[in-house]
């Protein structure tokens, strides 16, 4: 994995964690001789009754790791998706006790994990690469290196939406409105790589910033011509507009889909079948991945327990969540560019994978 930070923020935090369990061991201590004091009480003096309960509640509760999982919005995938993961993995016997957390998105989840206010994130594969080298989104930040790869999930696809027939192709969206994303969001640069493997730039056409909720309620009321929307499909804003206009999806050529991930291979050729939207043909486009990272501050144990939990969840839990279907031990162990954790490595191991760590 190369070098971790060892310098003042980890002895700062291992400082807080050693704080922590010598208060968290006085206070099971106290507990232990309170309990002790009551079953004498009970138990008329007798030291053999038998009860070990508080005990075992006791290591059971020091096995067990806290994991703050930030997602991301609450009418999201990653949301739904990440609190099926946490509830699994809690209620599992992997040593871990996951909450999952509602956020803004992979740039915020990036900063949250080197803010240590998360331990476990989703985050668009290319906002993990911006991340890790420092570009894009994390030009002016710089590159935060203190995290790392858990698993691949499912891949969420470069969707480009228009109700213009007209619209055929990404060359097409020259001189036109197209919303292209929250500013300098992960969807904005999505937008960018793509116009740009065609020899385009935001200066051909008029951009505007929005979310997926209000592009769609622009094109419903004419204001804008196309919108990016990057997110696995089927996506509830396309799904909705679908309902009032006829959507059509823009598709790209494979000779601009290998010159985009040539240039950033961080991108997967991609098909969204004609049936997802009703569609009169299947559209060709690229994907990322919706990743989950971890803190190299995690223990190697309590990463390997999350991510085991995550492929048993899919062989026993499978209809709580219909991106279950995508998991794969291949594509969770494909990404490249970024380490993964040792933790995450070790099971990926154990089923005949080997991962860069």
């Amino acid at each position: 994995m190369g070098e971790r930070n060892t310098g003042t923020r980890y002895g700062s935090r291992e400082k807080g964690k050693g704080m922590k369990k010598f208060k968290t061991l006085l206070a099971i201590a106290f507990a232990g001789v309170l309990a002790l004091g009551l079953i004498g009480c009970s138990s008329g003096g007798s030291s053999d009754s038998g009860d070990t309960g508080g005990d075992t509640a006791a290591e059971n509760s020091a096995e067990t790791t806290n994991l703050r999982f930030m997602t991301g919005g609450e009418s999201g995938t990653y949301y739904a998706y990440g609190s099926v993961l946490a509830q699994y993995a809690t209620n599992g016997d992997y040593g871990v006790a996951v909450t999952a957390l509602a956020s803004n998105g992979s740039q915020a989840n990036v900063q949250a994990l080197q803010d240590d206010d998360a331990d476990i994130v989703f985050c668009q594969s290319d906002v993990t690469a911006y991340a890790y080298e420092g570009t894009n989104l994390f030009e002016e930040t710089g590159a935060y290196t203190d995290f790392s790869v858990v698993a691949t999930l499912y891949q969420e696809q470069v969707q480009i939406v228009t109700c213009n027939p007209d619209i055929k192709t990404v060359a097409d969206l020259a001189g036109k409105t197209v919303s292209v994303g929250a500013a300098n969001s992960g969807v904005f640069f999505n937008a960018v790589d793509v116009l740009g493997a065609y020899d385009m730039t935001l200066d051909d056409i008029t951009p505007v910033y929005q979310s997926f909720a209000d592009s769609a309620d622009s094109l419903k009321d004419d204001k804008i011509d196309a919108a990016f929307i990057v997110a696995g499909a089927p996506t509830t804003a396309i799904t909705d507009l679908s309902t009032t206009k006829t959507a059509y999806l823009v598709s790209m050529d494979d000779e601009h889909v290998d010159k985009l991930i040539e240039s950033s291979p961080y991108y997967a050729k991609a098909t969204i079948a004609a049936d997802v939207y009703g569609l009169e043909s299947d559209c060709t486009t690229v994907s990322v991945g919706a990743v989950v990272l971890a803190s190299n501050y995690i223990s190697d144990d309590a990463i390997y327990g999350f991510t085991k939990s995550l492929f048993d969840g899919k062989e026993n839990n499978s209809d709580a969540h219909a991106k279950y279907e995508e998991l794969s031990l291949e594509e969770a162990a494909s990404l490249k560019g970024v380490p993964y954790h040792p933790g995450a490595a070790k099971y990926f191991e154990e089923q005949g994978i080997t991962v860069e760590s």
